[in-house]
């Protein structure tokens, strides 16, 4: 047996203000895993709100960079098309008795000016007369009984079609043949 005897336990504080000012040791591991997680819960909150606030300014850069970029693709296609209009004006203010042939040459020249203008920007004519009939490109608007072409077949354009590149601008107007 023990020389002295005492009869209190360790594990509580020796006197009652002891046991007020300081808090439990397994209250203590309780309150800064709580105080961690809510720490690491604000941190990650304003990591969000950041994440958020630099996707919405992404967001709106690129379309303002979209915006910009097709405001100057549109800039430059007019651009081009001025010197027509300028060729055009003068055709206009041509006197009215001036020979015909004359004129036609003119048109023929700004006609010319318009196809090479739209070569330069990638788009091409679509071939209609002889070939056969697509509907992705042609857009039948006639249709006519023929011995002298095949079933199908595109006879005559009625309005050219274009594509800019492998992009339909717009489908030609086709009469197709019918066989009899």
């Amino acid at each position: 047996m023990p020389d002295s005897f005492d009869d209190t336990d360790p594990a509580q504080p020796a006197s009652a203000d002891a046991a007020v000012s300081d808090p439990p040791a397994e209250a203590a591991a309780e309150a800064d895993p709580l105080q961690t997680l809510q720490r690491e819960r604000d941190g990650l909150r304003d990591r969000l709100l950041r994440l958020a606030a630099e996707f919405d300014n992404y967001r709106k850069r690129v379309d303002r960079d979209r915006r910009e970029q097709a405001e100057a693709a549109q800039a430059a296609a007019l651009e081009d098309l001025l010197p027509i209009i300028d060729d055009l004006e003068r055709a206009l203010e041509a006197p009215i008795g001036s020979d015909a042939e004359v004129y036609r040459k003119g048109v023929d020249l700004i006609h010319h000016q318009m196809t090479e203008l739209l070569r330069r920007r990638g788009v091409t004519p679509i071939e209609t007369v002889g070939a056969d009939f697509d509907p992705r490109v042609h857009q039948a608007v006639m249709h006519e009984r023929s011995a002298a072409h095949r079933d199908g077949e595109v006879m005559e354009e009625l309005r050219r079609g274009y594509m800019l590149g492998e992009r339909l601008l717009r489908p030609a107007m086709v009469k197709v043949a019918r066989r009899e």
